[in-house]
């Protein structure tokens, strides 16, 4: 049996982009996935992997967890406030307790953490910059990853991944509600990723990613936010939200929302093609709503 089918994987945040994978990486590896709830073991067994009961908040939980994969897939988010993420700290330091430590590791982070760019174009050597909480607890995150990597040897790769949609993931219900998105003249550019593709990155970076490399998690799209609602709408045969100037639109959105609608970039994702060799199911967000209609 080759090394590769050999190989154990551990992932930790079995959400919709991690389900989406496991089927695909079952075929190559033992997978482990890490759940919170017990419940949900025979959903996971039923993609091919085995479950493992452990909590990211629950330290104590997590002991299970050193030494019983060489790679691991690290998918989970920080906790919604603060300045660090506690989770990740926990999470290395129980992946530290034996000295069989993983020989590769990758992150879902954010684009978030590149902050507002004014809608320049950017790659991967951009400075980080967040604007907001959750891009600072990411920034946290890779540093730590990152500095884990330096140390132990593991080689760490971290993706960059901008809003993720799939059909079941799309602003429909927004739309529906009739909440309003910005002006032209007020808008932003915004980024995207079809899940089924980050799970493809994701499952390619584990064997071709570089050690201590950042990738952008992007697809080809250009697009402004509004642009993105209207086609979204013109899918689903619903009317295009209404447009409103930024300083109209702040009292009738959430400041998560608006969070989102004052950080405008366009990012390049060369080295996601050129290194980890992937031809995107999605392209861009056009084509995946031309599947859909």
């Amino acid at each position: 049996m080759s090394r590769v089918k050999t190989k154990r994987v551990l992932i930790v945040g079995s959400g919709d982009v991690a389900r989406r994978l496991i089927p695909w990486l079952a075929r190559r590896c033992r997978v482990f996935a890490v759940i919170r709830r017990p419940e949900e073991r025979e959903a996971l067994r039923a993609l091919g992997a085995v479950p493992l009961v452990a909590d990211l908040d629950d330290r104590a939980s997590l002991d299970r967890l050193a030494g019983v994969a060489d790679a691991v897939l690290h998918c989970a988010p920080p906790p919604g406030q603060g300045s660090d993420d506690p989770r990740t700290r926990s999470l290395l330091a129980a992946l530290s307790r034996r000295a069989s430590l993983p020989r590769r590791l990758i992150y879902i982070s954010t684009t978030g953490v590149y902050g507002n760019c004014g809608g320049a174009w950017l790659d991967e050597t951009r400075p980080v910059a967040p604007a907001s909480s959750r891009g600072v607890r990411r920034v946290a995150a890779e540093r730590r990853l990152r500095s884990f990597g330096t140390r132990s040897g593991c080689g760490v790769s971290i993706l960059r991944a901008p809003g993720i949609y799939a059909v079941d993931r799309l602003p429909v219900e927004r739309i529906r509600r009739g909440d309003p998105v910005l002006a032209a003249d007020d808008d932003v550019f915004t980024n995207h990723i079809h899940a089924d593709d980050l799970a493809r990155l994701l499952g390619l970076s584990l064997f071709r990613g570089r050690a201590n490399r950042v990738y952008n998690a992007c697809d080809d799209s250009q697009m402004r936010m509004g642009d993105y609602f209207d086609a979204v709408a013109d899918a689903f045969a619903l009317p295009r939200p209404q447009r409103l100037p930024r300083a109209e639109l702040i009292a009738q959105v959430s400041p998560l929302t608006l969070s989102f609608m004052s950080e405008s970039r366009r990012i390049r994702n060369d080295r996601i093609k050129r290194e980890l060799r992937v031809r995107l199911i999605h392209p861009t967000v056009a084509d995946a709503l031309k599947r859909l209609a």
